[in-house]
Order: C-alpha cells, then structure tokens, then sequence
C-alpha cells in the first residue's frame, strides 16, 4: 500500500503570478528563493523565452504544515464553477455574531486584495455561516 506524504495543490489560471502572489497574501504563504545567481524571480523569467516568461508561479507554507500551492498558465479560461474549492478557515469555533464579524473583516481584507464577495450563507441545522467568494481570476473559495 502506498502512503501519500504531501499533496500539491495545483491552479489552472491566465496570469500564475498574479493568482499566486494573491493566493500567498490571503494564506501567508512564500515564494521559493530565486534559483542561484538572481536576486528576484522577476530577474530570472526575464532569462526565459517570452512564451515562458510568466508561465507558473508556487507559494509554500512557511510554517511546512500545508500544502504547495502551483500555479500554471493555461490557454482556456474558467467558464463554469470549480468542481473543488479552498475553504479558508478563519472562522473556526465561532457562532453566530461573532463568527459572521470575524468573516467579514476577513472578507474586506481580501477584497482589498483583488477578491471579490459572491454570497453570505447563513449557518443552519447542519452548517455555521459561511461567505462565498471568488479569486482574482474567478475561482470560487469560501470564507468559513
């Protein structure tokens, strides 16, 4: 039996730096250190042919507990909703109120960073409030 022991998870988009350096603010993730010899990414993607250029984009947990994130350019653009969403938890353990202020805060601070607020949805029997959102590039990801 094999044993997965680490899960990358991987975005189709149009603009891989731009989704990436999103994707690293709302998550506090990093970039890799440049490849040897440059001080930026940007100084080595200059290095690269212009079909190249631009192509991908990683962010990683600083802290090493959650996954890789990679981000590729792709020809096509998004045309119907994910079949797989990221929930960013940052509502964990809170109810009522005082969980739909912390998600709002959180929901203000992403906009400001190119995201964009698509729905609350009120806790029922089964699930607390939740905020549906979307990425800079549309990618649906909820606020829970």
């Amino acid at each position: 039996m094999t044993s997965v022991r680490q899960v990358q998870v991987t975005f189709d988009c149009a603009d891989p730096v731009r989704v990436g350096r999103f994707w690293c603010e709302v998550l506090g993730y990093v970039p890799p250190t440049p490849p040897e010899g440059f001080a930026t990414w940007e100084e080595f993607d200059l290095t690269l042919p212009p079909e190249k250029q631009g192509a991908w984009f990683a962010g990683s947990d600083p802290t090493g507990v959650g996954p890789r994130l990679y981000f590729q350019r792709v020809p096509e653009g998004k045309v119907v909703k994910n079949r797989l969403h990221l929930d960013v938890r940052v509502g964990t353990g809170l109810v009522g109120e005082e969980r739909l202020a912390v998600l709002d805060a959180e929901c203000a601070r992403l906009t400001a960073l190119g995201a964009t607020r698509v729905r609350l949805m009120l806790a029922d029997e089964e699930n607390e409030s939740c905020l549906v959102m979307q990425d800079v590039e549309g990618n649906e990801f909820c606020l829970d």
